[in-house]
């Protein structure tokens, strides 16, 4: 039997005056609009038959990865685990089998997952998400580094996060988490002299995220941005590795120098909510600095 939609409201279906077809349902061609939007083979795993309870859907087995070896960091095991966790989340919550067929269970590798996901988020009616994806594959396919700072970021979340319940969680729905990997490849870009591309992919983050990190800004590996909301970093800011960094952070600049101008955060130091460090400032290793909220600290101009 085919899936309908009654509401006391109404005794027809509303239709869509834009819909490709003229007596399709709104519903329908948001579902058409939803489907274009996620990237390879989720035609494959989006049925347009219609819904029956005596069909139930097979999750998909894990996709061919690329690269067959095991990374030396342990990264193919780490996907492998992504695939895992989502099977169960699936196995868990039935109704959201699509999403994550298109966002994990059909994409080959853990940059086509990434690339697939950030350009959904940031893709709007002026930027398709095709457009995106291309940009985000041509930076993760030819930067392994990147990727293997990705590895470490979803490693940290899951440790240093109670609230983070699997590695697939935080990778779908930590808002830190894409906003960092979305700043990744944005500085990338800048670094090579793609300035506008990098400055459009900042703007978005920032737009849906809440996240606004300049693309020249240099962030290391395992990094922990929690919650996220509200954090600013500046064009000449550092942050080292295994940084973990609240809400309503800000490291910028005093407004009254050029340059180097921006707080270098040192290994291993932990950044409470609500704090504003002002320009050129050192914050040394391993420091769990700054947990009161609400301070303030700032370069002597």
């Amino acid at each position: 039997m085919a899936a309908c939609v009654d509401t006391s409201r109404t005794e027809t279906a509303q239709t869509n005056p834009l819909s490709r077809e003229p007596n399709m349902s709104c519903m329908d061609d948001h579902a058409y609009k939803y489907a274009n939007f996620c990237r390879p083979s989720f035609s494959d795993v989006v049925s347009c038959a219609p819904i029956s309870q005596n069909h139930p859907k097979t999750i998909p087995k894990p996709a061919v990865v690329v690269g067959t070896d095991r990374d030396e960091d342990g990264g193919h095991d780490l996907w492998l685990k992504m695939q895992d966790e989502a099977r169960s989340d699936v196995e868990q919550e039935p109704v959201l089998y699509n999403y994550y067929c298109g966002s994990i269970l059909s994409q080959n590798s853990l940059e086509n997952a990434l690339a697939n996901h950030l350009s959904v988020k940031l893709s709007y009616s002026s930027l398709p998400s095709s457009t995106l994806y291309d940009i985000l594959m041509g930076v993760l396919a030819e930067d392994q580094e990147i990727i293997r700072a990705v590895k470490e970021d979803l490693k940290a979340v899951k440790e240093r996060d109670p609230a983070c319940v699997s590695y697939v969680h935080c990778f779908l729905n930590f808002k830190g988490f894409l906003a960092i990997q979305a700043h990744r490849v944005a500085h990338k870009l800048w670094s090579q002299g793609r300035k506008v591309v990098a400055l459009l992919i900042q703007n978005r983050v920032s737009e849906v995220f809440a996240v606004d990190i300049h693309p020249g800004a240099k962030i290391g590996r395992g990094i922990l941005l929690d919650h996220a909301t509200g954090v600013v970093i500046g064009e000449t800011a550092v942050v080292g590795n295994n940084v973990s960094i609240l809400h309503n952070v800000t490291l910028g600049g005093t407004g009254k120098a050029s340059g180097d101008r921006h707080p270098k955060i040192g290994d291993g130091v932990l950044i409470g909510a609500g704090t504003c460090v002002l320009g050129n400032v050192r914050i040394g290793e391993g420091l769990e600095h700054m947990r009161v909220q609400r301070s303030q600290h700032s370069a002597s101009d």
